[in-house]
């Protein structure tokens, strides 16, 4: 047995296995316009219930499905044959989603009150008998969607959590001082560390570059766009939500943007995060669900943000906790952060970081196309990064297999790598 990361281009966020690859193909091919001005039966073939919405969602729409089911893409499609019929199950999903939205006009006057996730929990079969124990059974990231109005009786205002933020990192004035920054750390993955480094300049450009065994995986945001790029595979566009949400997540590391990034600031509650009391406070934005963010009572410091990117099917959960904040430069900064997903996590532990060194634009433009990486790499999944394929070595040859079973991982989000694979075997890149 041995271990072979195969490395190819991945969708923010995604949990799924293969497909969108196919997906993005057929946008490509049937559409000149772009994406967001067109809906999702006018860039995909065969859209049957999610006619009308926005085309830049149905993406964003399967990974919810794949993750409130906890199933890959070929539960439901055939492989590099998305827009077939074939396969009863689509037909299944099909009449749940209208389900789903039936209940929602009959009985919540169209709120998105029940979702796939509602009834499934992560499981393909919906169960339905009461589980007597379940130790293990609840997903990390919770649904914490705002619905209604808390008391916020003896809470500080939005001014006073946010002035004591700025003040607990150093000041607004050091905070401003603050335009670039390169950081280089480890990735961790269960029991596995992998190089990363993060170039990042203000107001909203970064670049993490993770060193995997067989090459590296990059992804990257600036003012106008964002991108993935693996070996092996032609560069990829990010989504419009996509962007934004890798925009987001930029400008948070620099703590003078805060209140650019939001229009208006709402304490909400009270929550313990990780043994410590919080304020929890929505971040507020156009046409975007609020962000939550957890500053602690205590120190002051932003120790949680949790996001959300809404579907037409239910809302797609990001958790991003920070953690070992260190001073440098008159500002302390967070040098480890987890980012969440409802199948997955990763850590990244910064171990040096330099502020304020000059980098050129360049360092945050998109790729040219045809610049896929030293691999080539025979898979067709294009909604994962990097696949753990566990298979017997046939005499001296080693195969390449398309995307298995087994866990999965990308540093935009996945299912964790389970540690007891790597043991006592050897990494082998395919190629």
């Amino acid at each position: 047995m041995r271990i072979k990361i195969l490395l190819s281009t991945c969708v923010a966020g995604a949990v799924l296995g293969s497909g969108a690859g196919t997906l993005r193909a057929q946008s490509a091919q049937s559409s000149t316009g772009t994406a967001t001005s067109r809906t999702t039966e006018q860039v995909y073939k065969n859209i049957q219930v999610l006619k009308g919405f926005p085309s830049d969602q149905l993406i964003p729409a399967m990974q919810f499905v794949a993750a409130s089911l906890g199933v890959q893409c070929d539960f439901c499609h055939l492989e590099n044959a998305f827009e077939k019929d074939d396969k009863q199950t689509k037909q299944t999903a099909r009449n749940m989603m209208r389900m789903m939205f039936a209940i929602n006009k009959d009985n919540f006057d169209g709120q998105q009150k029940v979702t796939c996730y509602a009834c499934h929990r992560g499981a393909h079969k919906p169960v339905i008998t009461p589980i007597i124990s379940e130790e293990d059974g609840k997903s990390v990231v919770e649904e914490k969607m705002p619905h209604e109005a808390p008391n916020t009786a003896g809470l500080p205002s939005a001014d006073q959590v946010i002035g004591k933020y700025l003040q607990a990192v150093g000041g607004a004035e050091a905070a401003s001082r603050i335009s670039t920054r390169i950081q280089k750390g480890t990735l961790a993955v269960g029991s596995e560390l992998f190089p990363v480094e993060v170039l990042a300049k203000a107001p909203a450009n970064r670049v993490t570059t993770v060193r995997f065994p067989g090459g590296n995986s990059v992804t990257g945001v600036n003012r106008d766009e964002g991108w993935l790029s693996t070996p092996g595979r032609e560069v990829h566009d990010m989504s419009p939500s996509e962007v934004d949400a890798a925009r987001t997540d930029a400008e948070l590391f620099f703590p003078n943007r805060l209140k650019l990034i939001f229009k208006e600031f709402r304490v909400q509650q009270k929550e313990q995060v990780n043994g410590h009391e919080t304020y929890v406070v929505l971040g507020m934005r156009d046409n975007q669900p609020p962000a939550q963010l957890y500053f602690d009572q205590e120190s002051g410091r932003l120790v949680r943000v949790l996001r959300f990117v809404v579907t037409p099917l239910g809302s797609n959960p990001t958790q991003i906790d920070y953690a070992d904040y260190r001073e440098e430069g008159g500002l302390k900064t967070p040098f480890r952060w987890t980012v969440v997903r409802p199948n997955g996590r990763f850590t990244i532990q910064i171990e040096q970081m330099q502020q304020n060194i000059p980098i050129e634009d360049d360092k945050f433009a998109k790729p040219a196309a045809g610049n896929a990486g030293v691999s080539s790499l025979p898979v067709s999944s294009l909604w994962i990064q990097s696949v753990l394929v566990c298979e017997p070595t046939y005499g001296e040859t080693d195969r390449c297999i398309g995307p298995s079973k087994s866990p999965v991982f990308s540093p935009l989000g996945s299912q964790v790598l389970p540690p007891s694979c790597f043991k006592g075997l050897q990494y082998r890149n395919c190629t």
